[in-house]
């Protein structure tokens, strides 16, 4: 099998860049073969946390995210700020005292793993050709590098 394009590591980031060079491949009317290679019996096995995710980078990636059925369900409706003191509590610190980036402004609470595994049907849906279950060991290359 050949590809023009291995990506290693089927997490946000590898199938983020699959779908985007697909979509761009596609805009371009050119063909364009990439392969996405997940060391996890499935995609999402090895992504096992919650987060939280500023949607601005899915909403360029996938505008129609929602119709599309993304697991990004729950938003941001409050949130609060802590400083551990001790054991047993903490300092509730003012959202005014707090940095730009520690707002959770247009974030959602999702599970990362169901993320992934969403991604990755958008990126086959694109094209792409993902082989859960194989561990990248290292590049082979021909005699033209």
């Amino acid at each position: 099998m050949e590809f023009d394009v291995v990506i290693v590591g089927a997490g946000p980031a590898g199938l983020s860049a699959a779908c985007r060079l697909m979509q761009q491949a596609n805009q371009a009317g050119r063909s364009l073969n990439v392969c996405v290679l997940e060391k996890g019996a499935e995609v999402g096995a090895h992504i096992l946390s919650g987060a939280l995710l500023d949607i601005r980078a899915l909403a360029e990636l996938f505008p129609d995210w929602q119709a599309r059925g993304a697991p990004v369900d729950t938003a941001v409706t409050d949130e609060r700020f802590y400083m551990l003191s001790s054991a047993q509590g903490g300092i509730e610190l003012p959202q005014a005292c707090l940095p730009k980036p520690m707002h959770n402004t247009n974030a959602y609470i999702i599970s990362l793993g169901n993320v992934c595994r969403w991604l990755a049907s958008q990126a086959e849906q694109l094209g792409v050709t993902i082989f859960p279950g194989f561990a990248a060991q290292a590049p082979l290359y021909n005699e033209q590098g």
